[in-house]
């Protein structure tokens, strides 16, 4: 199976529960577009300003419209950063391995950008495997942004690693970020350990 081909199975599940919730986004329209709608409504225009800041973004026009340049477990007991970098080559993550000690609490703290145009319904997957068994996914809402120079930051719920001897060991993660015109913005796989302390 190809890796394009095992994405859009990742992927399917996600699909399968938009279609249930009969949920179909709206027309994409661009940015010009929306700041030139309902000019004579000032909250409306005033909600625009706060969404899109004070004028367009200029970038590269070959960048795509979102970039994802972080991932960082944040966990104030970790003896350091436990960050990982998304901007160069994705597959020197299968190699390193990320530790957590186990029953600490954390959070995933995903930075990005948004380039050009209002991204809408954006949300990160994150299916985790032990054996080649997935045993677990998790979906989280992102929201909605538009263009600006600065990164955006994104906090997920409290979480807590697994603990025990059994949950010790090493989680194969694949992390997608998607959006609700179903744009895969960036796919990449990374090894979490699950050790009884931070240095073994």
């Amino acid at each position: 199976m190809s890796e394009q081909e095992a994405v859009a199975r990742d992927q399917e599940d996600d699909d399968d529960l938009d279609g249930k919730l009969n949920y179909k986004p709206p027309p994409q329209k661009s940015l010009q577009e929306i700041q030139e709608l309902d000019k004579d409504d000032e909250s409306l225009e005033k909600y625009k300003k706060s969404l899109l800041g004070d004028g367009p973004v200029l970038t590269d026009p070959s960048a795509p419209n979102v970039t994802v340049t972080r991932l960082t477990l944040v966990c104030e007991a970790a003896p350091g950063p436990i960050t990982m970098d998304l901007t160069g080559d994705l597959s020197n993550l299968k190699k390193e391995e990320f530790t957590l000690k186990e029953g600490v609490e954390y959070k995933v703290k995903i930075s990005f950008k948004v380039n050009k145009e209002i991204v809408s319904g954006l949300k990160y997957v994150q299916h985790t495997y032990r054996n080649r068994v997935r045993v677990a996914k998790a979906i989280f809402m992102v929201g909605s942004y538009g263009p600006r120079p600065e990164e955006y930051e994104f906090l997920t719920p409290m979480e807590e690693a697994p603990k025990g001897l059994i949950a010790r060991g090493t989680y194969h993660n694949k992390s997608f970020f998607t959006d609700d015109d179903s744009h895969n913005h960036l796919t990449w796989e990374w090894t979490l350990s699950i050790r009884k302390e931070w240095c073994e």
